[in-house]
């Protein structure tokens, strides 16, 4: 009876490990999703444009792999305590993962736009934005392969400098479309470029509080420190692309 015992708790234990590697697998697909986005805007790169869009189907895809998986985990081995909260965690995990993808493709459906346009002003604010986000995606998926809390809480603080950030940039384009109507166009584009960036940022702080409260058995508080003290701050878009 031990040696069988110890069967099944090895046999979980690599699929426990399976599952992290799904989810990691999904995090570098969504990296590289972003790094292409990023890209498109920036280098006004067509090709990255195409590339960033074409790959969110990959993520989708296997988002529904690790929801297949976790099901039959759930049936099968009827996981309690710690365990369960890492299986189920990679629900959690996997749609946020799966929303930073959609935002991604947005930023590159977007770039294809501004492509279009002459700016009115430099792109060096969200290229900065761009890689505070890249950052914290990149350390919450390293977060999530090494089950690492304290790694998760210090994407959780960062979170502070993104929303710094897009105050900073809201308010720079606001100026801009307000001196001179052609900016418009332009400007609201970029808009839309630098929130899809911030909630990108936000989903990656949840990517860290679902991976300390797995890890941990405790919660982080319930509100994430936002900086936003704009008219605007209050206004919060809809769970969903823009």
């Amino acid at each position: 009876m031990a040696d069988e015992s110890q069967h099944v708790i090895r046999s979980f234990d690599q699929e426990l490990k399976r599952l992290r590697d799904m989810m990691t697998e999904m995090g570098g697909l969504v990296e590289r999703e972003l790094a292409l986005s990023m890209a498109a805007v920036l280098e006004r790169d067509g090709t990255a444009a195409t590339q960033a869009v074409e790959t969110d189907p990959e993520v989708d895809a296997l988002e529904r792999a690790v929801e297949q998986f976790v099901i039959r985990m759930l049936a099968l081995r009827q996981p309690v305590a710690i365990d369960l909260r890492q299986v189920v965690m990679a629900l959690k995990i996997t749609h946020d993962l799966e929303r930073i993808g959609d935002y991604a493709a947005n930023i590159a459906k977007r770039s294809i736009v501004l492509a279009e346009f002459a700016l009115p002003l430099s792109l060096g604010g969200l290229a900065h934005m761009g890689r505070l986000v890249q950052e914290a995606l990149k350390a919450v998926i390293d977060s999530v392969g090494e089950n690492d809390a304290e790694k998760a809480v210090q994407v959780w603080n960062a979170d502070l400098a993104v929303d710094d950030l897009y105050t900073t940039i809201f308010r720079e384009l606001i100026t801009y479309m307000m001196e001179d109507p052609r900016n418009i166009t332009p400007c609201t584009h970029l808009l839309f470029v630098a929130k899809n960036l911030e909630r990108i940022g936000d989903h990656a702080t949840n990517i860290a509080e679902t991976i300390y409260y797995a890890v941990n058995g405790e919660t982080l508080p319930t509100m994430r420190p936002k900086a936003d003290t704009s008219p605007y701050a209050a206004i919060r878009p809809k769970e969903q692309a823009q």
